[in-house]
């Protein structure tokens, strides 16, 4: 499956449901239901990441967590608040180049309509 076929899935199930819930319950009850969604959708989702930094020739594991890891090839950050920054946006991107994966999602479960709370970014080219 390539990282297109797993965004669309991701996307999809992200939207159904934001229309079931709604705006305003917290990430982590989006992160564990869109985790479920996917995985019944046939996905293999991983949660809380952890994506290691390296530094002058040093490797912290306790860098970062990614909320969602779909089949080892996608990455999906959610957020639940009003509006998401470009500082959200290139979390995701940092990400995406820490680990070498291509495709990456930021997802804000806070806005009225899902579709407004949707960012795809690319590290280099996307099959």
């Amino acid at each position: 499956m390539t990282e297109n076929e797993i965004g669309r899935i991701v996307v999809d199930c992200a939207v159904r449901l934001h229309m079931s819930l709604g705006p305003g319950l917290l990430e982590s009850v989006y992160e564990v239901l869109l985790a479920h969604a996917l995985r019944e959708a046939g996905l293999k989702v991983e949660r809380q990441v952890a994506v290691p930094i390296e530094f002058n020739g040093l490797r912290f594991d306790e860098g970062f967590r990614a909320d969602l890891v779909v089949e080892n090839k996608v990455i999906v950050e959610l957020k639940s608040i009003e509006s998401t920054t470009n500082a959200h946006k290139k979390q995701v991107l940092t990400y995406l180049k820490l680990t070498g994966m291509k495709l990456g999602y930021l997802l804000n479960f806070g806005e009225s309509v899902m579709k407004d709370g949707i960012c795809r970014t690319i590290n280099g080219s996307v099959e």
